[in-house]
């Protein structure tokens, strides 16, 4: 029973983590229209932005209480500023040529890691985790690390704000509307452009953070990290529906807990291979994801 609790939960904690990565790049797509190869660059940013101000660099911030918290919110507002930037420079010029977008994006997210690995070397960097999230938590019986927990709580929180910023929010609607009819939304005096600016900031947040906690739940941070973890994002992406944010939600439990249970109860690896599998069968049998639209 304690191996099964700490299974589900060190698979929901792993899922939670891919949905931080995967609702940014979900939310940009489905609003945009835009796949952003980019996205594990912003996460790689906001990672080692989180580390450095972790580490003593940035005055008030450090591993411990609200000195840490300092640190991710420096990842994070780092991470937002790269992805408006991102957006302004390479993204919005491109907008009517989709194919160099795509190849632009795909530069940038190879170029970053570069970036980091000549500035920080390419040999993995010690996160400094808090003593808080270092240690484990008892859980029906189970001892359970607790960054597993801040994971899961920092997904549901992320997933809910979501779902009122598109539902309930005149942003939201602003944004749904511009990319329904663009033209229309324009003469009625709203800046579009303003709006995928807003959409393409709160993705590069999203990554951020979860570059953040990334670094606690892996204890360290390299440049290639990004990239890594943007191929598990992409894949919950497809499964749960390319365009839906409930649906990437549901795709990351099936695929945290598919990974941890499957590289328990047989060879270490296979859970990877377990999660292409997984692919392969939605796509053969549902082509457009467990959800076609942005819910």
């Amino acid at each position: 029973m304690d191996t099964l609790v700490l299974l589900t939960m060190t698979g929901l904690g792993l899922g939670a983590l891919y949905f931080l990565i995967a609702s940014g790049l979900s939310l940009i797509f489905g609003l945009m229209d835009v796949l952003n190869f980019a996205h594990g660059a912003l996460l790689s940013v906001g990672a080692y932005a989180c580390w450095w101000a972790a580490s003593g660099h940035l005055p008030g911030a450090g591993p411990h209480g609200a000195g840490f918290v300092l640190a991710v919110a420096f990842g994070v507002v780092t991470g937002t500023l790269a992805a408006v930037a991102l957006e302004v420079g390479v993204v919005r010029p491109l907008y009517a040529r989709p194919r160099e977008q795509v190849l632009a994006n795909v530069g940038v997210g190879l170029a970053v890691p570069a970036l980091l690995s000549g500035i920080w070397g390419s040999d993995a960097r010690t996160f400094p985790v808090p003593d808080a999230l270092s240690g484990t938590v008892t859980l029906l019986g189970a001892r359970v690390p607790a960054n597993r927990i801040l994971l899961i709580g920092c997904a549901l929180a992320v997933l809910v704000g979501l779902r009122v910023l598109l539902g309930r929010t005149r942003a939201g609607l602003v944004v749904r509307a511009g990319v329904q009819d663009r033209a229309m939304v324009s003469a009625l005096g709203i800046d579009v452009r303003r709006a995928f600016t807003l959409v393409f900031a709160l993705g590069g947040a999203l990554a951020a953070l979860g570059g953040a906690l990334g670094g606690v739940y892996f204890g360290e941070v390299d440049p290639g990290q990004g990239t890594s973890l943007l191929i598990y994002a992409f894949v919950v992406v497809v499964v749960g529906g390319m365009s839906s944010v409930t649906g990437a939600a549901a795709a990351c439990v099936a695929v945290g807990l598919l990974q941890q249970f499957a590289n328990y109860f047989t060879t270490a690896g296979l859970g990877d291979l377990a999660v292409v599998v997984l692919l392969a069968v939605v796509l053969l049998v549902r082509p457009r994801g467990l959800m076609g639209r942005l819910t």
